[in-house]
């Protein structure tokens, strides 16, 4: 299965459109994932579903998990940095409501085991790391972050993020003082004054103003904070 091309015009239709036929569970996650086959025409891919009927309730964020996983990717789109595979919003999936994102074929190599061995990845890390910033990202374990078959590294499993409470909780703090780079910062800055309109519809108000200080902070101070305890770091680790 080939790494999807940006602008994903090709993979979003077909996670749009395409039938959906069930492929595995995925057992290790906290909610439920199902691996899905989408099929239109000749186009066929694998998507990761995850429906809001299969969540477990949380204290912290409310139902629906699914609209910050699609804010996620409209995000790192408006962004121009391409870290989430294409996600959309269904309603007609196989147990109602929920994300569908592209799957990304990996080997199974995640951000703890590389780290230090490829140092060519780590603007990518860096720059996933100002992403994780911005988004208030509360859950980046090292398996969220993949690496295809074109040593492009993807961030998945954004369900836990833009609380307007501070909760950044990562495993990437090996870029923490880093100066963070000034087109990076540009990139951000529009969002001080104004946030696109679907990622304000799929957020509470709360969290829209939140998102515009975070990105105030970025462009202000533009360098990655020192994580201050241990519950900034993801449990389990991977």
């Amino acid at each position: 299965m080939t790494a999807p091309t940006p602008p994903f015009d090709d993979e979003l239709r077909l996670l749009e459109r395409g039938e959906l036929g069930l492929v595995a569970q995925l057992h290790e996650s906290s909610n439920l994932a199902l691996a899905l086959d989408a099929t239109l025409g000749e186009d066929y891919g694998w998507a990761i579903y995850k429906p809001e009927v299969g969540e477990q309730p949380l204290w912290d964020f409310p139902p629906g998990l699914h609209a910050r996983e699609r804010a996620a990717f409209v995000l790192s789109e408006y962004l121009g940095w391409h870290i989430v595979p294409p996600t959309i919003v269904r309603e007609d999936a196989p147990f109602g409501v929920g994300s569908l994102q592209w799957y990304i074929d990996n080997d199974g190599t995640h951000y703890l085991q590389v780290v230090e061995a490829r140092p060519e990845l780590h603007k990518q890390f860096e720059r996933m790391a100002v992403f994780d910033l911005l988004v208030n990202n509360t859950d980046r374990k090292s398996g969220h972050v993949l690496i295809d078959e074109h040593d492009h590294v993807w961030g998945i499993d954004h369900g836990l993020c833009f609380s307007f409470e501070p909760k950044l909780r990562t495993v990437i703090w090996d870029f923490a003082g880093e100066g963070i780079d000034a087109e990076w910062a540009a990139a951000v800055e529009p969002l001080i004054d104004d946030v696109p309109a679907e990622i304000a519809e799929l957020l509470h108000p709360a969290e829209v103003e939140a998102l515009q200080r975070r990105a105030a902070r970025i462009v202000r101070l533009p360098f990655l904070p020192h994580p201050r305890s241990h519950y900034q770091y993801p449990w389990p680790l991977v």
